[in-house]
């Protein structure tokens, strides 16, 4: 299988500064998330987007660490729908191959996860790990109005990595582009276009660095 990693965002959340590049335990952050794929069997070669003025940084980081399974470092976009679409572009694969698409910022990859995502395409085009919501969840107005109380049996939240069959995450983001669709993950795009995705179990220490509250309990996992 081949892997996309972004890592092409702004970092807003966390007051401007590129988490991916956060030391954590003496590497960055996006050098331990490269890590997992660069050692697993499964995959042929990783592909990461960066921000268009950080590609050089990327790229010497990919040097110095010896991630030698990285073929590309492409040009972010606008949006990270437009990021992935740019990874897919540099990628050369059959229209069966398998894509794991992935957040730069969830660095506590482990285990069987890859394997059991890949077993969970048959018969789909995509698969996801999700986890179940521990607290309860309500639907809230603009005004702070708590409009309805969510079936917390019923809700999941979905991580990376997500895979796919090549030519299925390809045309969905080539549907998606042209009809000006901008979906909240990969597989949104697969299921608004009428695909099949598959759920797996995921893992709660499969965190995604979002804002400065994360850090410690990733690099406790880390």
């Amino acid at each position: 299988m081949w892997v996309i990693v972004t890592a092409a965002g702004s970092s807003r959340r966390m007051g401007g500064v590129n988490k991916l590049l956060m030391p954590l335990h003496g590497k960055p952050l996006l050098v331990h998330t490269l890590s997992y794929f660069e050692k697993h069997s499964l995959v042929r070669g990783v592909v990461v987007s960066a921000p268009a003025d950080q590609r050089e940084v990327y790229l010497s980081l990919v040097r110095e660490h010896g991630l030698s399974k990285v073929v590309a470092v492409v040009a972010g976009g606008a949006e990270r729908q437009d990021s992935i679409r740019n990874a897919l572009g540099a990628l050369s694969c059959s229209a069966e191959e398998a894509v794991a698409i992935h957040d730069g910022a969830r660095p506590c990859l482990s285990g069987d996860l890859l394997e059991r995502l890949v077993e969970a395409l048959q018969g789909a085009e995509g698969s996801l790990p999700m986890v179940a919501v521990k607290d309860t969840i309500k639907r809230v107005d603009g005004q702070g109005k708590v409009l309805q109380t969510l079936v917390r049996s019923e809700l999941f939240a979905a991580q990376t990595p997500q895979v796919f069959r090549y030519a299925a995450i390809v045309e969905a983001h080539r549907k998606a582009h042209a009809e000006g669709y901008l979906g909240t993950d990969d597989c949104s795009l697969i299921e608004y276009f009428g695909g099949t995705i598959r759920a797996v179990e995921g893992d709660y220490r499969n965190l995604k660095v979002t804002t400065p509250e994360d850090v410690e309990m990733v690099e406790a996992y880390v």
